[in-house]
């Protein structure tokens, strides 16, 4: 990442040279950038438009993190100028690499070709302000100049390319991630003990490094030296340790301001400073040489774990991440202030990580905090050890937290962090800033403008128009955000069957599965209820921590919406199936206090009383008021000799119809009081506490099931069958179960590979369930008559590629928002994918699928 530009005299190789060592898109010329003005890249008329082009897409480039090289004479100083004013506003560093060959070279070249129909002269002047800057330019803001002499020498260049100093994302750990020490040698070393590290110690018993066992590396986020009793005995420690690749540093403030008055400049000696220079005074010379040199090499921050992780002292900005300047190192020592100062003379900072929407988790310091807590995926570990508070480190990815308590107030703040009455309203802002949902976060990370929602299996992408409609949605119909950390997916149908007198049936099913590698499949009783996810807190304690105060849990639809319009049917479900994890033993089990599970509840008229009585029974009762008066019409026609035999068999097969219609929504409703008489069909368990449970087989998700099932009434357990798709026979009796349960009255079969929901086919994530409806079923879908053969016919033919499209993106993103969500990630990162998940309901799909 960075700018790179091309210095020479016209003719002197650049474009050759560009060609060579980089890509084409790479390359930005300002011979293209002529043409695409004027059509002539030799006008130079156009000369200025031409560069605010080729700066416009140096710029966009830039911005992108992508390596840019610009192919442009840069022979005079104005020109590099503006060229290093757009690396700067990027926050990237610049290369000059000089192309000085002699000036009847390039003479020739260009006498040879035919555009470059300008005289010797201009060649001559080009060359005299090459000459005249060559020894200043790297006073002008460019990093590392390379001069190359001469043809030969630039025919045999090599280019290499180094890192970023910053850029350390090859290192995965584990982590363990210390706060501001401030010379607290003492709690330091009790810290690395307590994370298990092994302290090495000189002849004088001095800790000189410290080794993980496991081979975990310790970072620290700056500010090892001032204030506390020991900043020597810190910096030997933490030198030993960076010394011997156990440990990495990023700078702090403090260091910065040591070097600076250990090499003589000036400094205000405050903010105990005065401690460490006495201290370091009391050291051998040779100890303060490598103290300057150490922290003099410190860098403003670490890019780790492949971009998921960043250590600055003060925090980053995600613009700033792997980026280079001193805009860059300034946030990353002192973070962003207003340029006031409070009632105690300390800066007033902007709250960066309230507004903070990037990917990477930042870990800092810098300004002491009672309690750490993330913040948008940021967390800040200065705990005041040195204020009499405690010395915290974070081991990562585990996300844990570890600290010892310091042995005494080594120094007084300024500011009394410890004062829970003054530490309360910053805590508890930032604690609401993690959970308030912007509109842009859902918007931006939506739009197909933007790319989509990024998933573990791909990137989703999602109409903007789609997500306004869910924010719509959500904003005005959901239950509380904080339950939402899933929204269940729509399933797809089996492909169409292959006997003409049905629409589905589970061959069609094996057979696709089988097609794509997937050799084993359960099959579950589809229930006709109503889907449902369940999120239930073991107590108050943890509905507190992880989703609502004053809460228990909820219960809501597939669109977020609550289940129960009563809020006390609500609470007696939720009471029924705590009681159930309480006495199956699953919180103890799962070790969790808190489960989100998703199922069907029962009857269907529980949820969709009001569509049963509008959509079906009104149908219903206006065919039966209907057809009767029809036959009798019929019947009397007959009876005067006419001919209507053909109607009067299709009247009758209408009648027969409609009641089986009618038979087919009266199984699923039965009467219900409060949560007397409900069901509740727990098919997966999605989440608990730091975990979710797709990669869990089905087998193990029935199990669960069915332990709670016989702990709690509420429950109703799901019959299953395993299959080999691969055996004739076991598919054959699998398809007679389907026509058993079919021909009790049942909605059908979904059909899942038993592995679960991450289960991959040859093509890979494979469909997570398929469902297998029976005929009489799907005339509440198609029409009481949907089995004439004229219809039947029509709706063969149902086009079902994009709805398993739909169903495999929305999977995705399901799986996502629950990774998420187990991450510790902040809300507006998993509704970015529940959101997804409620937008793509507006696709154009056929919904009787």
């Amino acid at each position: 990442m960075g700018l790179v530009l091309l210095v020479g005299v016209s003719g002197s190789g650049k474009s050759t040279f560009a060609a060579r060592h980089f890509t084409p898109t790479q390359v930005v010329t300002s011979d293209f950038c002529r043409a695409v003005v004027s059509d002539d890249e030799n006008d130079q008329s156009a000369t200025a438009d031409a560069f605010d082009l080729l700066h416009y897409i140096v710029n966009k480039r830039l911005r992108r993190g992508l390596l840019t090289v610009v192919d442009a004479t840069n022979v005079q100083q104005k020109a590099r100028q503006e060229l290093v004013r757009v690396a700067k506003d990027n926050d990237v560093l610049c290369t000059a690499i000089v192309l000085d060959v002699p000036e009847r070279v390039a003479r020739e070249r260009n006498r040879t070709r035919a555009d470059r129909d300008f005289g010797d002269h201009v060649i001559s002047r080009q060359r005299r302000d090459l000459r005249r800057n060559l020894k200043r330019l790297d006073k002008e803001g460019i990093r590392k100049v390379h001069i190359l002499r001469g043809v030969e020498e630039i025919d045999s260049a090599v280019i290499s390319y180094e890192k970023s100093w910053t850029d350390k994302r090859e290192l995965t750990g584990p982590f363990d991630i210390i706060g501001d020490v401030h010379g607290c040698r003492a709690e330091l070393e009790e810290l690395l003990e307590e994370l298990g590290y092994t302290i090495a110690r000189d002849a004088s018993g001095r800790a000189t490094g410290a080794r993980h066992p496991a081979g975990r590396t310790a970072v620290f986020v700056g500010d090892l030296v001032d204030r506390g009793p020991d900043t020597p005995g810190v910096l030997r420690l933490a030198m030993g340790m960076v010394a011997d690749g156990d440990a990495l540093c990023v700078s702090g403030n403090h260091e910065n301001k040591l070097v600076r008055a250990l090499k003589g400049r000036k400094v205000t000696v405050s903010h105990g400073l005065a401690e460490s220079l006495e201290q370091l005074d009391a050291e051998e010379a040779e100890f303060r040489a490598r103290v300057v040199h150490f922290c003099d090499g410190l860098i403003s921050h670490y890019v780790l774990d492949g971009g998921n992780l960043v250590v600055a002292h003060a925090g980053l900005k995600e613009e700033y991440h792997g980026r280079a300047s001193g805009r860059v190192r300034s946030f990353a020592l002192y973070g962003e202030t207003t340029g006031e100062t409070d009632e105690f003379g300390m800066p007033v900072r902007l709250p960066w990580a309230r507004d903070y929407r990037g990917k990477a988790a930042v870990v800092y310091g810098h300004v002491p905090t009672p309690e750490p807590q993330w913040v948008n995926n940021t967390i800040c570990l200065d705990s005041g050890c040195v204020f009499g508070g405690r010395l915290t480190a974070l081991r990562y990815p585990e996300r844990q937290l570890v600290d010892v308590p310091a042995h005494r107030t080594w120094y007084a703040s300024a500011k009394p962090f410890l004062d829970g009455d003054a530490a309360a309203p910053a805590a508890e802002a930032d604690a609401r800033a993690s959970g308030v949902l912007d509109v842009g976060d859902v918007l931006d990370g939506n739009d197909v403008s933007g790319g989509g929602v990024e998933t573990g299996h791909g990137r989703i992408r999602i109409a903007r128009e789609n997500a306004l409609a869910a924010l719509e949605v959500m904003s005005r119909f959901a239950v509380d955000p904080h339950w939402l950390l899933f929204l269940p997916p729509t399933m797809a149908p089996a492909p169409t069957s292959a006997d003409p007198e049905l629409l589905e049936h589970p061959a069609e099913a094996f057979a696709h599965y089988r097609s794509n590698g997937v050799g084993t499949v359960i099959c579950q009783e589809k229930h006709m209820g109503s889907r449902a996810v369940a999120v239930v807190c073991r107590d108050a304690a943890a509905a507190e921590r992880r989703f609502v105060p004053d809460s228990l849990g909820a219960v809501y639809t597939r669109t977020g919406r609550p289940f129960f319009s009563d809020p006390k049917v609500e609470s007696e479900v939720l009471a029924d199936l705590r009681s159930g994890i309480e006495a199956a033993g699953l919180w103890e089990r799962l070790d969790t206090d808190w489960i989100a599970l998703d199922g069907e509840m029962l009857p269907w008229s529980a949820k969709a009383e009001g569509l049963i009585r509008d959509q079906y029974a009104s149908v219903g009762a206006a065919a039966r008021a209907a057809l009767p008066a029809a036959e009798a019409a019929l019947a009397a026609a007959a009876g005067r000799g006419l001919d209507v035999g053909g109607l009067a068999d299709r009247v009758a097969r209408r009648t027969e119809g409609i009641e089986a219609f009618s038979r087919v929504y009266r199984r699923y409703s039965w009467p219900t009081d409060g949560a007397a008489g409900l069901r509740y069909a727990p098919f997966m368990v999605l989440a608990a506490e730091g975990r979710t449970f797709t990669d869990a087989d089905h087998l193990w998700h029935m199990a669960v099931a069915e332990r709670l099932a016989e702990a709690c009434d509420l429950v109703r357990t799901t019959r299953y069958l395993v299959v080999d798709v691969t055996d004739p026979d076991a598919t054959a009796a699998a398809s007679a179960w389907w026509r058993d349960l079919v021909d009790a009255g049942g909605e059908g079969m979904v059909v899942k590979p038993l592995t679960g929901a991450l289960a991959r086919g040859r093509q890979g994530l494979a469909q997570p369930g398929l469902k297998v409806r029976g005929p009489e079923y799907l005339r509440i879908i198609y029409g009481p008559d949907y089995t004439e053969p004229d219809r039947m016919e029509v709706l063969r033919d149902r086009r079902l590629g994009r709805k398993s499209g739909l169903a495999m993106r929305e999977h995705k993103l399901g799986l996502e928002a629950l990774a998420r969500h187990a991450r510790g990630e902040p809300l507006w990162r998993v509704h970015q994918a529940v959101f997804g998940v409620l937008a793509l309901e507006s696709e154009p799909v056929d919904p009787r699928l």
